[in-house]
Order: C-alpha cells, then sequence, then structure tokens
C-alpha cells in the first residue's frame, strides 16, 4: 500500500505577489433588481395577461439600458 505523503508547495514572497482584479469595486445598484422584477412579470405575463407582459417587457427593457449606462460611465 502507498504511504500519503504531504504535498510541498513554494513559498513566494509578499514582494513578488500582484494586487487583486478589480482593484475598484463598481457602485451599488437597483438596476439589477428591476431587471430581475421586468422578468418576473415577463414570465408571469406569459401565463396570466399580456398587459402584466407588456409592463415587464418595459421594465426589462429599462433596466436593462439604465444598467448599462451605469457600467458605461464607471
Amino acid at each position: 500500500m502507498n504511504e500519503i505523503t504531504p504535498r510541498q508547495t513554494e513559498i513566494v514572497p509578499e514582494a513578488d505577489w500582484e494586487k487583486a482584479k478589480p482593484e475598484v469595486l463598481p457602485k451599488p445598484t437597483y438596476w439589477p433588481f428591476f431587471l430581475v422584477m421586468g422578468l418576473t412579470f415577463i414570465f408571469w405575463g406569459m401565463l396570466t395577461t399580456w398587459v402584466i407582459l407588456t409592463a415587464g417587457v418595459l421594465i426589462f427593457i429599462i433596466a436593462l439600458a439604465g444598467w448599462i449606462n451605469i457600467l458605461r460611465h464607471e
């Protein structure tokens, strides 16, 4: 039977470390919430009525445009 030996790793000095990416996190935003709310209305509208479906599509498009707009300006 083979014996299990501990694995040896090389210790790298801190001077050779690289900074974690991204250094700056994006600001929090509500757009992802509205995007998911729009998707929920879309699926709910597919089961019920076209009015809810249309509202979901509008919410989804507005939220997606808003979120992309924020990401473009960061």
